[in-house]
């Protein structure tokens, strides 16, 4: 027989959290409120432990301490908490509280709330406490036709409801409508991977088991998908219910189990299911040599017994063991003192000790192991509390790693190591693993711990997540358009860089640094250092946030009035030449405009006959209007008036053994007569006269 369990069966990320608080927390003063996970072997371990399950909050004595279990509670529960001094233990999985902040905004923002799933859920009953009274919960098609049409909708889900379900009600409530619908698929990942895995696994499997308590509706899903797929399917609470004879007929079998379902439970029933295979284990030759001799008959490994001192030696203390014939040495170095005295020893000849058995054939005894036992078993009992412990892995076979805990071996299967494959075993071999414990079996023939460094480090996960989404919630909930927020930057891109605001990372991109433009972000911004930033976009959906640095900053040419004035004279580059004259830059982010008109005394019919692109000129400011973004620049008035204007044309030019011809000149042949007159006139500034050329061709002549 083949069987497959779910990679994704067990206890999901926000119930492992809720379960390992409870028995981790000190169980005195400590209610829950309402049954902390929909499995009745949880909450009878729990209930053991001395935590009680109440139904309301007034049943909680004031002062005490009350667990909010992974499903949620609404907004009045927090309120009555607050009441009654309660200190809240608040254990609502991080995707629930997404939705509960989604469900609260569109309710302040008067928007009806459409909840799609089970109406009486614990989850969907906390989700409409914090919807002021405008909520509407829909678990079918037909349920959906209550929602009103004339308001703005938002669309949320339970976090184990059907993704098929979920659309199909989507598309019905958009369909038509003439206010806005907002739909946010508020459905965890794991429920979606788990359903699909199932799914899957049923495809492929000739019977299915389908673990979970019964009162759970992600375990009842799970069945009803399996049901689709696979015509065998049992339901079970427990290993309890299984039958091992029902499933012999059966070659590939699948186990799913639900998220409220302990990995202890699915164990259970896979070691049921092995043991119906395998042929019982004969009698190993220490237990045969030991029912050679009366006393050791007697004796088991591990066992405690009372002995009578006898007398004492240099190697230790002779004692009279139950049912033996013969003295046993007890060795001083197993003795429970600091320094061994013979004296003392033999002088308590008579009296009673208590000791261990260490192994049967030879008999050896020890009595300072007994104080190591119940340090270890008081940390035993702290582990199956919950609590975290450590070993070093010193092997591993086909299964997973293994190590010691005092007497206790350790085995760590290999699903269990981290969140992820691992391949590779003997890399483990030799380093440290944090651990919490599965299960721990006592009995006398072996003592042993299945553990699990996954669960530690998704608890962690899931504490971090956890912190990430509410500050994000907090972030979101007051970051807004406009505002002005202080952010220090974390990284530089070739794109921009992130600044962390209020912990939360925000994008400058590289084209809102500077309103001249920059090659790279380091040119205006620096690494650690806090700036002010503005703002630009919200995107809560996408988690994303840009602010920009330069909308803070002033515009150059809101700053040109208090640099320059009409009359000045200016130094600048040249960087874009045109027929009609040059674009001078003359600071980054100012270009002014010397008219070809203004580049010399001489008629030029084009500017590159003087200028150059690059060429470093002064000239003066002859208009300056900052509001339009407009400065009029003027070579020739910083030259010497010539007595004689003339035109330099096209063959002036060629003729010069310092420029080359433009292609510019050509494009302007080719559109222009050579016979023309031409004048050039800009705001009443304007070049040579048509008299003033006559004149001068005449005196060539």
């Amino acid at each position: 027989m083949n069987v497959t369990v779910a990679k994704s069966s067990g206890f999901c990320k926000g119930v492992r959290h809720a379960v390992e608080t409870a028995q981790r927390i000190a169980a005195d003063g400590v209610y829950v409120l309402g049954e902390l996970v929909h499995n009745p072997l949880v909450t009878e371990d729990i209930a053991r432990r001395g935590i009680v399950t109440v139904s309301s909050v007034d049943e909680v004595p004031p002062g005490a301490t009350v667990i909010l279990r992974s499903h949620g509670v609404g907004k009045d529960v927090y309120a009555r908490c607050a009441e009654r001094g309660l200190h809240v233990v608040d254990c609502t999985c991080p995707f629930v509280k997404r939705t509960q902040t989604i469900v609260r905004r569109a309710a302040a923002e008067g928007k009806r709330i459409l909840i799609v799933g089970e109406r009486v859920h614990p989850e969907v009953t906390g989700l409409v406490g914090w919807a002021e009274g405008k909520a509407v919960v829909a678990a079918s098609e037909e349920e959906c036709c209550g929602v009103p049409e004339g308001e703005n909708l938002v669309v949320v889900a339970q976090t184990t409801c059907p993704e098929e379900i979920f659309e199909k009600i989507v598309k019905i409530v958009a369909k038509g409508r003439e206010k806005t619908v907002e739909i946010f698929k508020t459905i965890c990942y794991t429920t979606k991977e788990r359903q699909e895995e199932a799914a899957a696994l049923a495809k492929n499997s000739d019977a299915m088991l389908v673990i979970g308590g019964e009162n759970s509706s992600n375990t009842n899903r799970l069945k009803e998908i399996c049901s689709k797929y696979c015509a065998n399917v049992f339901r079970l609470t427990d290993a309890s219910g299984f039958l091992p004879q029902q499933l012999k007929k059966f070659k590939n079998v699948g186990i799913v189990s639900g998220a409220s379902t302990p990995d202890t439970q699915t164990q259970e029933v896979l070691f049921k299911m092995e043991n119906n295979t395998e042929v019982n284990a004969t009698n190993t030759m220490e237990e045969v040599v030991a029912k050679m001799e009366d006393g050791q008959a007697k004796l088991k490994k591990g066992q405690l017994v009372t002995a009578i001192i006898s007398s004492a030696t240099d190697e230790g203390v002779a004692v009279l063991l139950p049912f033996f014939k013969k003295e046993t040495l007890l060795e001083k170095e197993e003795l429970e003192c600091e320094t061994y005295s013979k004296e003392e020893y033999a002088a308590k000849a008579g009296e009673e000790i208590e000791v261990m058995v260490l192994s049967v054939n030879p008999t050896k005894i020890s009595q300072k192991i007994i104080a190591k036992i119940k340090e270890e078993e008081e940390k035993i009992d702290a582990i199956s509390n919950g609590e975290e412990f450590d070993i070093t892995c010193t092997g591993f076979n086909k299964g997973g790693l293994t190590g010691s805990m005092g007497t206790y071996t350790v085995f760590v299967p290999a699903k269990e190591i981290r969140m992820g494959y691992v391949k590779e075993l003997d890399k483990y071999v030799g380093k440290k693993l944090r651990l919490k414990a599965l299960e721990i079996k006592r009995s006398d023939r072996k003592k042993e711990i299945i553990a699990s460094q996954r669960v530690v480090l998704e608890e962690e996960r899931a504490a971090r997540e956890q912190v990430k989404a509410e500050r994000e919630a907090e972030f979101f909930a007051n970051v807004h358009v406009g505002d002005i927020v202080e952010g220090k930057v974390e990284r530089i891109t070739n794109f921009g860089a992130f600044v962390s605001v209020n912990g939360f990372d925000c994008l400058a991109h590289i084209s809102d640094l500077s309103w001249t433009g920059v090659k790279s972000v380091n040119d205006v911004l620096e690494i650690g250092k806090t700036y002010e930033f503005k703002v630009l976009k919200v995107d809560e959906q996408n988690k994303k946030v840009s602010i920009g640095y330069k909308q803070l900053q002033p515009q150059p040419w809101d700053l040109v009035s208090e640099k320059y004035a009409e009359g000045d004279i200016v130094h600048g580059k040249v960087v874009r030449i045109v027929p009609f004259g040059a674009f001078v830059e003359v600071e980054s982010g100012i270009d002014g405009l010397v008219h070809v008109s203004q580049i010399s005394h001489e008629w030029l019919e084009n500017p590159t006959s003087v200028l150059s692109i690059g060429e470093e000129i002064d000239a003066k400011i002859l208009v300056l209007d900052p509001a339009n973004k407009k400065m009029t620049l003027s070579i020739k008035a910083l030259l010497p008036e010539p007595e004689i204007t003339h035109v330099r044309s096209r063959r002036d030019e060629e003729g010069r053994g310092d420029r080359k011809p433009r292609k510019s000149s050509r494009a302007y042949r080719d559109s222009h007569d050579e016979d023309d007159v031409h004048e050039w006139s800009e705001g009443g500034i304007g070049g040579a006269s048509i008299a003033e050329m006559l004149q001068n061709k005449n005196s060539d002549q």
